[in-house]
């Protein structure tokens, strides 16, 4: 990908004086020319490059442009790389792992020193997630539409975007994109989709506004929950909504409260604690729980 290979160059730059572009073409399995017009890329970054012609030529950045030459401390560097290895746990490839290995090979004290940070975005839904990763990206890549089933709360329905951007967030995997059948741009979660599929047509970049991530736009709340949980619930309180979410009550039960999202989904979630949570409010949801629990029993 071409944003690792700049990542490569730059870090290369900033720990050597000078590099020909013949041995970075080696180095990243390119051509010159490629290298070159990586070059220009960084150049139009911002990033001041030079390049000088003849016996002790090469490739660097411009010696009285000093902040450049701090502008990646150790600490940051093994951020990034940290970043590029989680990225494998997404695609089940060693292509970062590569990569990394190709920045190691040779360099300075800039890029040793113990790894401290592990990322792993891999899920239960590794198999499944890691080709419509890559189909998603290559359809950002090249411009192409892509075609799938969308299943949410209202129905299936077969959906044509545009993709622009994937985005990791709320521990599931997006991607951002204008739907044709809303002439609008859309959020969709990857776990939704099936039969996902790059189709014959291309389209020009449009305009592009980046997604609200907020969590007051994807979770808008209005359900006021208030529920009594059993002492041993504490840790998983904890772990979901942290430890201002409820009040320790004198017989050690747990007074929890909450704005939920989804009525749905608050059923889902209550259920999971068996007989070790009374809801108190909202009393129609008590209500539906009471029903709920009525027809379970009929079943058994």
């Amino acid at each position: 990908m071409k944003i690792d290979r700049l990542i490569g160059i730059l870090s290369i730059l900033l720990q050597q004086e000078v590099v020909t572009a013949p041995r970075l073409a080696e180095q990243f399995e390119v051509s010159r020319r490629t290298i070159n017009r990586d070059i220009e890329t960084l150049c139009q970054a911002g990033i001041p490059i030079v390049t000088r012609q003849g016996s002790g030529g090469g490739i660097s950045i411009m010696d009285n442009y000093r902040i450049d030459r701090t502008m990646l401390t150790n600490t940051e560097m093994q951020d990034i790389l940290a970043g590029l290895r989680s990225l494998d746990s997404v695609n089940g490839t060693n292509r970062y792992g590569q990569l990394m290995e190709k920045l190691f090979a040779g360099s300075s004290d800039f890029m040793t020193g113990n790894q401290t940070v592990l990322i792993d975005l891999s899920s239960w839904y590794k198999d499944s997630l890691a080709p419509k990763i890559q189909l998603i990206r290559d359809a950002i890549d090249t411009r192409t539409e892509l075609s799938f089933l969308y299943f949410a709360p209202k129905g299936e329905s077969t959906r044509v975007i545009e993709p622009y951007y994937l985005i990791f967030r709320w521990s599931s995997w997006y991607v951002w994109g204008w739907c044709h059948s809303r002439q609008d741009f859309r959020l969709f979660k990857l776990n939704r989709m099936d039969k996902l599929k790059l189709t014959a047509n291309h389209f020009p970049r449009r305009n592009v506004p980046l997604p609200d991530l907020s969590n007051e736009q994807i979770f808008p709340g209005g359900i006021q929950v208030k529920a009594l949980f059993d002492a041993d619930c504490k840790w998983r309180l904890i772990e979901e909504f942290g430890t201002d979410c409820f009040e320790e009550q004198p017989d050690g039960k747990l007074l929890f409260t909450a704005d939920y999202t989804d009525r749905e989904n608050l059923l889902s979630w209550l259920m999971t604690f068996r007989e070790k949570v009374t809801l108190l409010e909202p009393e129609e949801i008590r209500e539906e729980i009471r029903q709920i629990l009525k027809r379970m029993t009929e079943n058994y």
